[in-house]
């Protein structure tokens, strides 16, 4: 049995995602099983999910995927390169995903390839600083010293799946992985914009932008059958509700505090323009204005006051996951989870109780997970009960 793997937010699935899922097994087969590696509670955009991810589990399986697995915050809520870095990670330690599938907007991977190989080079280093000292965001200098050194074909990373996939692609090599990596040319809208046509599909910061106004009629189109009623039933998040808690954090933080976060840009002195902001902001937009710069990108900002308030830090972050684990699975799914057992380097959480049974980096990372679970109750309209990560097994989708 082939098995994919595909890293992915699903915040929420919609078509898009499923044209993925069915475009891959168009290429590998039809009986290809696939893997989602997923994010919990928290994206990299710095925001709460649009709803819980047992919610966003099970809307996976319902368009199409067989087995998802969690991607933890510390790597979800992280710079493109952490993030693929930790989803590539869980899927080499699988032990059985053979093949990483991704969207792109190139479509093909040579142009990513050759991206991904210039970034390793020993000449990018010196090309990139030349550029951030011209004042430049990480992301343009980024992409100014690759065009320099391969041409055209550099301007892939101005798109953001292209991004995220030239680092899934050097993340298989930094891993030393034999998963052979495939491209799906993403369709309709591109990721975080808005295309009034109606045309194709919509990407998901739209439907994020419809759910919020309860418009429903305008998501239906958009999402599997069988997903609409979950997104109506569920909990959706909203981002004001835990504003004031986010701002009693930041105002807290002092530069030595952010100086200990990733990205952190402490050479750049931006701990201390944080702190400032922090000091003297009176909302989180307010905030977010005073620390902007042309040099900070936005999402940058946004993490960075994600990490604060949840507590996490830069040492969080471990070479690779500590374990696996399980959210959502259907029939297939479960004949995954068997041949993973027998090849898996890392320990599998199907249940609460595994969780209990770790110890060392494991159980540290599983407290934090349950922490940003706790803490994502704050943005729900109806406060959960705490600890639900000790007590909500994975959704199981099983005829």
């Amino acid at each position: 049995m082939n098995i994919a793997g595909i890293t992915a937010e699903y915040n929420p699935f919609h078509t898009g995602h499923a044209y993925q899922v069915s475009a891959l097994r168009e290429q590998l087969g039809r009986d290809t099983a696939v893997a989602a590696v997923m994010s919990g509670n928290w994206v990299q955009q710095g925001r709460p999910a649009v709803t819980d991810k047992w919610t966003r589990a099970r809307m996976a399986l319902n368009g199409g995927v067989d087995l998802v697995l969690e991607l933890p915050t510390v790597w979800a809520a992280s710079s493109a390169e952490s993030f693929a870095r930790g989803a590539v990670a869980l899927m080499c330690c699988s032990g059985v995903v053979d093949t990483l599938c991704f969207g792109s907007e190139a479509g093909e991977l040579s142009s990513l390839q050759a991206a991904a190989d210039c970034l390793d080079s020993p000449d990018y280093p010196a090309q990139l600083r030349r550029a951030l000292e011209g004042g430049a965001s990480f992301a343009a200098a980024r992409q100014t010293a690759v065009e320099h050194l391969i041409g055209p074909v550099g301007t892939a990373l101005a798109s953001p799946n292209n991004n995220l996939g030239v680092e899934y692609l050097r993340s298989l090599r930094a891993l030393g992985s034999a998963i052979r990596p495939v491209t799906v040319r993403r369709e309709g809208a591109a990721h975080n914009t808005w295309d009034e046509t109606g045309e194709g599909f919509r990407s998901a910061t739209q439907l994020r932008q419809h759910l919020a106004r309860g418009e429903w009629e305008a998501v239906r189109p958009y999402v599997p059958a069988g997903n609409l009623p979950l997104l109506q039933s569920a909990p959706l998040t909203d981002p004001e509700l835990g504003e004031r808690a986010m701002l009693a954090c930041l105002r807290k933080m002092r530069a030595e505090d952010w100086a200990k976060l990733p990205d952190a840009g402490a050479r750049e002195g931006l701990p201390q323009r944080l702190e400032r902001a922090g000091q003297r902001c009176h909302s989180l937009d307010d905030f977010f204005a005073q620390a902007k710069t042309r040099r900070y990108a936005m999402a940058r900002l946004r993490r960075m006051a994600l990490w604060a308030f949840l507590g996490l830090t830069a040492a969080d972050i471990s070479d690779e996951p500590p374990y696996l684990r399980v959210l959502g699975f259907n029939a297939r799914g479960r004949e995954v989870l068997r041949e993973m057992k027998q090849k898996a380097r890392l320990p599998i959480l199907t249940k609460p109780a595994h969780a209990r049974a770790l110890d060392g980096p494991g159980r540290q990372l599983f407290e934090l997970e349950a922490r940003c679970t706790d803490l994502y109750g704050l943005f729900l309209p109806q406060l959960p009960p705490p600890r639900q990560e000790w007590t909500r097994g994975p959704v199981i989708d099983i005829d």
